[in-house]
């Protein structure tokens, strides 16, 4: 038999139920997998589970994306690299929608199961991975400002009631020199997001064809101030290519360094969670030796080598 770590959180959205785990456990047993339940009881507790595992065949990670970054994070600190999957049950679940999950969550472990292996590409900023989207500036702070108490009560909403509260803060323009491809470039930004996926915030095909195995992330940066004119801007995102937009500058590349002028006021957001330091300087790069199970559904879509 083969071994599987449950990596569980209880906290996740409105959806995680106890009651589905001992069916879990059924459905592994079904595809010749004996499975250890890892209960996490705190903010990087399932970092910590997953770096000091002993080998197993699967890390299944059941949660939000905040939990999913943990168990990626936690296995990128590891040698020996383990073959990671996700069971989306947050209240946004942008990754889970992306590998094309549905809202039943015993037929995602299903179809996650019957699925394939793929090395997928992973950013590290400054060395700490996240698995889909960094965000800094207007609106970044909106995912680990929203009260999880009002997340668990209305979902989605609730990220909906902090953004209209963070519309009307005054938006503040971060001086930055970065540098893409060996060229630098300098300017004043509202907010900057770098990403590797088709699905941010709720927003569907926010970029038009991201691959994830192509050694690439994609890169946005914003220079509009004007609240109405921001909004406008991330309507056209969601209708039209992001090259096409007012205000917005966008590179595909696989390495990017940032340098802030000034410190930056507020943190970084990682898949949704809050990076704890504040710093001047962040390079991005990826790495490329995390596999993952994953749906065969949207593979044809996601990656180069199908």
């Amino acid at each position: 038999m083969k071994k599987c770590a449950i990596i569980y959180n209880p906290l996740s959205g409105r959806k995680a139920k106890f009651k589905y785990l001992s069916e879990f456990q059924k459905i592994l047993k079904s595809h010749d997998y004996d499975s250890d339940i890892y209960y996490t009881e705190y903010r990087g507790h399932a970092t910590e589970i997953v770096r000091d595992l002993e080998p197993v065949d699967l890390v299944l990670s059941i949660g939000g994306d905040g939990t999913f970054n943990e168990s990626i994070t936690g296995n990128c600190m590891r040698k020996d690299r383990l073959v990671c999957a996700h069971i989306p049950c947050g209240t946004t679940n942008d990754v889970g929608t992306m590998m094309g999950y549905g809202k039943n969550m015993l037929n995602n472990l299903k179809i996650t199961l019957e699925g394939v292996v793929k090395n997928v590409d992973i950013c590290m900023i400054n060395g700490r991975p996240f698995v889909y989207v960094a965000a800094i500036g207007k609106f970044a702070d909106i995912p680990y400002e929203t009260p999880r108490k009002l997340k668990k009560r209305i979902g989605y909403l609730a990220y909906i009631s902090e953004a209209i509260r963070s519309f009307f803060d005054k938006t503040r323009l971060n001086e930055i020199i970065y540098e893409v491809d060996g060229v630098e470039y300098r300017g004043l930004f509202s907010f900057i997001i770098i990403s590797s996926a088709n699905r941010i915030s709720g927003i569907n095909n926010f970029y038009k064809d991201v691959k994830l195995d192509d050694n690439r992330f994609e890169v946005l940066l914003c220079n509009i101030s004007k609240k109405k004119d921001i909004l406008k801007s991330l309507y056209f995102l969601t209708m039209y290519d992001v090259h096409k937009v007012p205000g917005i500058y966008s590179y595909k590349t696989d390495k990017l360094k940032i340098k802030f002028v000034d410190k930056p006021r507020k943190p970084w957001c990682l898949d949704g969670e809050k990076l704890d330091s504040l710093d001047d300087n962040y390079e991005i790069t990826i790495d490329r030796s995390i596999k993952m199970m994953i749906p065969e559904k949207n593979v044809s879509k996601l990656f180069v080598n199908k």
